[in-house]
C-alpha cells in the first residue's frame, strides 16, 4: 500500500470555493446517461458512479464550524444496485456538541413515456435515528428508482469537530467515472495528510488563496486549496481473511498536529504516549469508570469467588459473569456510554460498558488485568507512530496469570475466555499498563479447525453402519455454537443436518 504523509498549512472559507468553477449542475441528465445500460470498464457492476465531487472548508464567521459539501449521481444498472437509493449519513455528537445538515436534495430520474421523469425527496421523507449517544443517522429513501434510473444527491453538513478535517475515498464497492475533492485550509492549521491505497489521482493541485480566513474580523490569514481528483476508478473488491478494506482503499486521509494562534500562542495537537495515557486515565467514560468495581461486584462476585485460590479459575468466573450478566446493545465505543454502574443495573450497554466492567471486576478481585484499547477491522488499523485517539473503537481486556496472557472481551455470549471476537484481530492494540501503555499483538490463540472421524462397518445387507464424530476448534467452535444457537431443539439441529448429508441417514446422535 502506497502512503505519502505530508505536513503542511492550512485554512479556509466558503467565499473562495464557491467563487469557482467546480462541481457539476444538478439534475442536467443527458441522454447518453439515461441510455446506458452497462459501464464498459466493469460489466459485472450493478451500478456506477458517473460523477462525485466534495468539499470541505473552516466557515469565516459564526461559529467558524467545518462544513462539508459532498454531491454524487449514480447509474443503477442491475437490481442489485437499487438499494443505492437508501441513503444514510452519519452525524456525530458529544455531550455538549453535535454535526448537522443544513440542506438536503435528492431525486431520481428515470425515462418514461418518452421523457426523463424526476422524482424528488421531500423533507416529510427524510428521518433522523438516535444510533447512540456518539451518533445520528440522517436516512432518506429516494423514490422511483428502476433498473435504468439515475440517482443523484447532495447535501450540506455542519460539523463543530473541524479537529477532524472531512476525509475522502476515491474508491466505494462500485466503480467511478470520475470523483473530485477540494480542501481549503487556513494557515494557522497545520495538518498531516496522508494518500493512501493503490491508486495515483489523475489531478493533484495546490494554490495559495489569500486573506481568505479572518475570524473576529481584525486578523487574516491566507489559505491553501487542495485539489485531488481521479478518474476510471475500479470498484473495491474484498478479499477473504483482509483486514479493513479502509487500510488498502484509495483515498486522503487528515489529522490535525498544529494550531497557531494570532497572538503567537501554538497549540499542539498531535500528542506523546504519555499524553495519551494521561487522558483516558482521567477521561470520566474510561479511566473513572475503573475505579468502580466495587460499586457492581460486592453482593456478586464475593459469594462467587469465595474460598477460589487459583487466579485463572477466578479470571474465568469473573468472565462468564459479566459475559451472561449484560446484554450487548451493538455499539462499538472504547467509553462507557451509561457509566458501568448503570449499565450493570439496566444489565447492558455497549462495548465500553461491558468490557470496562469486566476490568473492574477483575482488578476488584485482585488479578493482574490492563485495558486495551483497539481498532476494529472494518474502522481500519490505528496510526502507530503517534496516539490519535479517534482510530481506536474498541476496549478488550488484558489478563496476566503467570507467564500467560488472555486477551478478553465479554459481549458476545459464545466465546469463552481468552478468544477475541475476529472483529478485534486487527493489527495491534494499544496496552494501558500501569506505568506506560505498550503495543500488543491481537493475534488468534487458536485455529480454526473441524476434525472428523468416520468409523464404519459394512454389513451383510450392503450398508455401511457406523459412527461419525465430529470435533469443531476454535473460531469453527464459535461459529457451531451460534449455529445451535439458532435451532430451538437438538432435533431441529439434526434434521437440519440428515438433510444437508449425502447418502448418510442419522440413527442417533
Amino acid at each position: 500500500m502506497n502512503k505519502t504523509l505530508i505536513g503542511f498549512s492550512l485554512l479556509f472559507i466558503s467565499s473562495v470555493l464557491h467563487g469557482q468553477d467546480h462541481s457539476f449542475p444538478f439534475g442536467q441528465i443527458s441522454l447518453r446517461e439515461i441510455d446506458m445500460k452497462v459501464y464498459d470498464k466493469d460489466t459485472s457492476a450493478a451500478a456506477v458512479v458517473l460523477a462525485e465531487f466534495g468539499e470541505a472548508y473552516i466557515e469565516n464567521g459564526g461559529e467558524y464550524n467545518l462544513i462539508f459539501q459532498y454531491h454524487t449521481r449514480i447509474k443503477i444498472l442491475k437490481k442489485s444496485g437499487l438499494n443505492l437509493a437508501d441513503i444514510q449519513i452519519a452525524l456525530h455528537k458529544s455531550d455538549s456538541k453535535k454535526e448537522f445538515l443544513r440542506s438536503v436534495k435528492a431525486s431520481s430520474f428515470t425515462w418514461e413515456n418518452g421523457r426523463i421523469v424526476e422524482a424528488p425527496v421531500t423533507p416529510k421523507n427524510i428521518f433522523t435515528e438516535n444510533r447512540n449517544k456518539f451518533q445520528d443517522i440522517k436516512k432518506f429513501a429516494i423514490p422511483n428508482v428502476q433498473v435504468g434510473s439515475i440517482i443523484e444527491f447532495q447535501y450540506t453538513l455542519e460539523s463543530p469537530f473541524f479537529f477532524n478535517f472531512r476525509n475522502w475515498e476515491f474508491q466505494s464497492d462500485i466503480p467511478k467515472i470520475f470523483s473530485e475533492y477540494w480542501a481549503l485550509i487556513p494557515g494557522n492549521y497545520i495538518y498531516n495528510m496522508t494518500l493512501r491505497g493503490f491508486l495515483a489521482p489523475s489531478k493533484t493541485e495546490s494554490e495559495l488563496v489569500k486573506e481568505c480566513f479572518s475570524p473576529g474580523g481584525g486578523n487574516k490569514a491566507d489559505c491553501a486549496l487542495y485539489k485531488y481528483a481521479m478518474k476510471d476508478i475500479p470498484a473495491f473488491v474484498e478479499e477473504d481473511y483482509m483486514t479493513a478494506k479502509s487500510n488498502f482503499i484509495s483515498g486522503i486521509n487528515f489529522e490535525l498536529a498544529e494550531i497557531k494562534h494570532f497572538d503567537g500562542r501554538i497549540n499542539k495537537v498531535t500528542e506523546e504516549w504519555k499524553d495519551a495515557e494521561r487522558e483516558l486515565k482521567l477521561h470520566p467514560e474510561f479511566g473513572i469508570q475503573l475505579k468502580r468495581g466495587k460499586d457492581i461486584a460486592d453482593e456478586h462476585l464475593d459469594p462467587l469467588l469465595k474460598g477460589e485460590s487459583d487466579p485463572l479459575v477466578k479470571a474465568r468466573k469473573i468472565y462468564d459473569f459479566i459475559k451472561d450478566w449484560y446484554s450487548w446493545n451493538d455499539t462499538y465505543g472504547k467509553y462507557s456510554e451509561l457509566g458501568i454502574k448503570k449499565a450493570f443495573e439496566q444489565k447492558k450497554g455497549n462495548v465500553g460498558d461491558i468490557n470496562l466492567s469486566l476490568i473492574a471486576a477483575l482488578r476488584y478481585a485482585g488479578l493482574d488485568v490492563e485495558p486495551v484499547i483497539l481498532s476494529t477491522r472494518e474502522n481500519g488499523l490505528p496510526i502507530e507512530i503517534h496516539p490519535v485517539l479517534s482510530d481506536f473503537n474498541y476496549v478488550v481486556a488484558k489478563v496476566n496469570i503467570g507467564d500467560k496472557v488472555f486477551l478478553a472481551d465479554a459481549t458476545d455470549d459464545f466465546h469463552p475466555f481468552g478468544i477475541l471476537p475476529e472483529r478485534c484481530l486487527n493489527g495491534k492494540g494499544r496496552v494501558l499498563g500501569e506505568s506506560q501503555s505498550y503495543w500488543i499483538d491481537l493475534k488468534p490463540v487458536d485455529r480454526a479447525k473441524k476434525i472428523t472421524l468416520l468409523s464404519l462397518v459394512l454389513g451383510n445387507d450392503g450398508v455401511m453402519r457406523g459412527s461419525l464424530h465430529t470435533s469443531f476448534i476454535g473460531y469453527d467452535a464459535i461459529d457451531q455454537r451460534k449455529k445451535l444457537y439458532a435451532f430451538d431443539s437438538h432435533e431441529e439441529y439434526i434434521k437440519d443436518l440428515d438433510n444437508n448429508l449425502d447418502r448418510i441417514e442419522i440413527k442417533g446422535y
